[in-house]
């Protein structure tokens, strides 16, 4: 009976090789709404495809991801491709994508929205972070196909506008799988060669497929990377591209880029021409006005009759020397008093009058001050005499002197009263003429 009994590895095994055998699991198209999206770290996409009733796990390996244009997403509606089979470790079936579109919308345009937003964010389509096109450059690097109608249509336009200038193509491809790193390593060889003045850096029209090497992140970041100023110029009109947006001009069409890399000749010429009626007329103006000034001077008084004005200026002279005589004589007089008056103000404060009053003023104080010492001197020695009295009157060793004496204990403390001292303490008793050692042997208190 155990026979019977699968294992759940080979139940496992045998429904995988019916989903293989199956044609129609071969090939499924599917479509519907991603959920649970997870880009894992080795390249592998596992995700859920979905519909209102009924949902599908999926995964979608590195190899066959990598060549997506756009970025799938949570909530995202796809088309996809690929095949229904058993994932043994787990028992379940699942969908192993082999390719995939956004339903509604192409990957192309999914994947251009995409990265538009994304750069916009990060602020490199920002007219602030643009370098202005010099006006006058002297040397143009052109990054294009060689073979193209767009190079044939710059050069020309830039030889007839402005042919002094230096025009270098740097050859690279404009569409293919290897076009974007070719474009960036052009735009990257331009800047470190440090011989160009500014880019023009497109092709001309054609599908979104054909321009979408322009459309790459590396070409974008390239362009913004660049020290110098880009014009884009790729497609028609109507095209648009990532690189248009963050180049710091862009062009409609490759000749439009040209006419914007350059002045045009004739416009400069008319310029000048304009600028040379102006600096001729100007001059006209300013000699006429010359002119018109030399004849007013000739016609003045001064040409008409020197001999006059000279003696009339003459005269002048001689009544402003008067005027400066007489001033000169009023100034002196003034300076004269003042002189006088600060004269007598010196002798009203001559030192020697003030050196005299303040002797005098010194030797009264001298005498003030030698009497009110005196004063002072005979109040403090008769101070000083009373107190020498009453120091006499008190001073103990007289009274020692008429048979008294002083009792010290050991610690050298007087003993004023019997109750301090006890038999066999040691004391010394102080004389006017000197100091006896001695022991108690007794004591007898005075009853009164």
């Amino acid at each position: 009976m155990k026979e019977k009994y699968l294992t759940v590895t080979a139940l496992t095994k045998y429904i995988k090789r019916k989903f293989e055998l199956d044609n129609h699991l071969k090939g499924v198209w599917l479509k519907g709404e991603i959920s649970n999206f997870n880009h894992h770290s080795r390249g592998h996409m596992y995700l859920t495809i979905k519909d209102d009733h009924s949902r599908i796990q999926a995964v979608m390996f590195a190899s066959n991801n990598r060549l997506l244009k756009f970025k799938p997403e949570n909530g995202m509606n796809v088309l996809v491709k690929g095949q229904v089979n058993i994932y043994p470790p787990q028992g379940q079936y699942q969908l192993y994508i082999q390719q995939m579109e956004p339903d509604g919308i192409g990957a192309l345009y999914l994947a251009f929205e995409q990265l538009k937003e994304k750069l916009k964010n990060e602020g490199l389509f920002d007219e602030s972070r643009k370098t202005p096109i010099p006006r006058y450059p002297t040397h143009i690097g052109v990054i294009t196909s060689p073979t193209g109608a767009a190079i044939r249509d710059i050069i020309t336009t830039i030889r007839r506008r402005y042919p002094i200038v230096n025009v270098s193509v740097l050859p690279v491809l404009v569409q293919g799988e290897y076009a974007k790193d070719s474009i960036v390593q052009a735009i990257q060889l331009a800047n470190q060669l440090e011989v160009f003045d500014v880019l023009i850096v497109g092709r001309g029209g054609g599908s979104i497929e054909e321009l979408w090497s322009f459309n790459e992140e590396e070409v974008a970041r390239a362009i913004t990377s660049s020290n110098i100023p880009v014009i884009s110029a790729v497609g028609h009109e109507t095209d648009f591209t990532i690189s248009d947006f963050v180049a710091d001009m862009r062009a409609a069409t490759p000749t439009g880029a040209a006419e914007f890399a350059v002045p045009s000749q004739r416009e400069l010429k008319e310029k000048i021409s304009g600028l040379e009626k102006n600096l001729n007329r100007i001059i006209s103006e300013k000699v006429k006005q010359s002119n018109e000034r030399i004849l007013k001077l000739k016609k003045s008084y001064a040409f008409r009759y020197p001999e006059q004005l000279i003696q009339q200026k003459e005269q002048e002279l001689d009544k402003t020397i008067e005027r400066m005589s007489k001033a000169l004589i009023k100034l002196q007089g003034q300076k004269s008093e003042k002189l006088e008056n600060l004269f007598k103000r010196f002798i009203q404060q001559h030192p020697e009058k003030k050196i005299s009053q303040n002797r005098e003023s010194l030797s009264r104080l001298r005498t003030r001050h030698q009497l009110a010492f005196n004063q002072n001197f005979s109040k403090m020695e008769s101070k000083f005499s009373t107190y020498v009295e009453k120091l006499t009157l008190l001073n103990p060793l007289n009274t020692m002197k008429r048979g008294y004496s002083i009792a010290y204990d050991e610690d050298g403390k007087v003993i004023q009263t019997v109750n301090r001292v006890h038999p066999g303490d040691k004391l010394s008793v102080k004389f006017y003429d000197g100091t006896i050692d001695c022991q108690v042997w007794g004591l007898e208190e005075d009853s009164e």
